[in-house]
């Protein structure tokens, strides 16, 4: 049996390995980080197996009965207006049925003002999305294996523009509780349009994730390794404004090496006192630490900082990241237990 899981495991990546990434797809919410813990630890995190409900968003093989009625609410705000929110909800129908998980992503681009081609006003327009979700994972039999799938359908309305799509994601984690050691895999956002917004077929946009992580055994610090984007190289693009002149005025161009396309798909966070009432984290990424790398200034992109309190049956998550040149973002979010 896992032999099989492996073999297929692998012919989806293998196959789909050659998919778009961001600019060159549709719903691209979809991607967007699910919640402040996620975003402090870089924004990607799929090996977080706990009592965080929104974890089943991105990697549904973390559905679990500690979810069991836990309703997270999460919130963020972006530049120019632009807004978007995610919420999840875990509930175990018994032992032997398991979890169940629903979820929830919204964006909201805000107000614009519309003009035609003679530049006569045509009024104003608003842009929004969503996708609903629902999630259940598996517990392979006598093993540490664990599966999990989550189904979405998409909505979506920019202007006069509407388009509706369904999306599957496929998640598989491994858990070795003696070493209290992780390892994740996802696919994401396999699906496709249903409705086009003017009768062109997009795709949707492909992810494949990895991710390892492990507790320290004499330290409450949970370090996470993420590789991101595995289904496109080189995710790197050679920037024309960082090219180099010498004193005779030739021009040489920036080349991005592979080590440093293999940086750009790592993300590297640690967690102190995960299991607690408190704790504090911290991620680096460097895809978008070099994206937003500013020549011979340092502006801190790729870090994010975060922390987590937990009073009685509510649980408060705060991360504050750099997410644009402009400006940074703040991330809020809230999980009540409803036991």
């Amino acid at each position: 049996m896992l032999r099989k899981i492996i073999t297929i495991c692998c012919l989806l990546a293998t196959g789909l390995f050659f998919a778009q990434v961001g600019g060159e797809s549709t719903y691209q919410f979809l991607n967007l980080i699910a919640s402040p813990r996620q975003a402090s630890l870089g924004g990607k995190i799929i090996t977080n197996y706990d009592y965080d409900v929104t974890a089943g968003l991105f990697n549904p093989a973390s559905i679990n009965p500690e979810m069991d009625n836990q309703l997270a609410l999460n919130y963020s705000s972006y530049l120019g207006g632009i807004s978007y929110g995610t919420a999840a909800y875990a509930y175990t129908w018994d032992r032997h049925v398991q979890t169940f998980h629903f979820g929830m992503t919204y964006i909201n681009y805000g107000t614009f003002d519309g003009y035609d081609l003679n530049g006569v006003s045509t009024g104003e327009f608003t842009g929004n999305e969503a996708a609903l979700s629902a999630g259940y994972s598996y517990n392979i039999p006598f093993s540490d294996f664990y599966v999990g799938a989550n189904v979405k359908v998409i909505t979506s309305k920019l202007e006069q523009y509407n388009s509706i799509g369904v999306a599957a994601d496929f998640g598989a984690m491994y858990i070795n509780e003696r070493l209290d050691f992780r390892a994740a895999l996802t696919v994401r956002n396999f699906g496709t349009q249903i409705t086009t917004y003017a009768g062109l077929n997009e795709k949707l946009p492909l992810e494949i994730n990895l991710g390892l992580s492990q507790t320290l055994e004499n330290m409450p610090l949970r370090w996470h390794l993420t590789f991101e984007n595995l289904q496109t190289w080189p995710i790197g693009f050679d920037n024309p404004a960082r090219a180099t002149t010498d004193l005779d005025g030739n021009q040489t161009q920036e080349e991005v090496s592979f080590f440093n396309e293999l940086l750009r798909h790592t993300i590297v966070a640690a967690e102190l006192f995960p299991e607690r009432g408190f704790s504090i984290r911290m991620g680096y990424n460097f895809r978008r630490a070099e994206e937003l790398r500013i020549v011979d200034q340092r502006n801190f992109s790729g870090l994010s900082l975060g922390l987590g309190i937990k009073l009685n049956k509510m649980r408060f998550s705060y991360t504050h990241a750099r997410y644009t040149g402009a400006s940074n973002a703040n991330f809020f979010g809230i999980q009540i237990d409803l036991r």
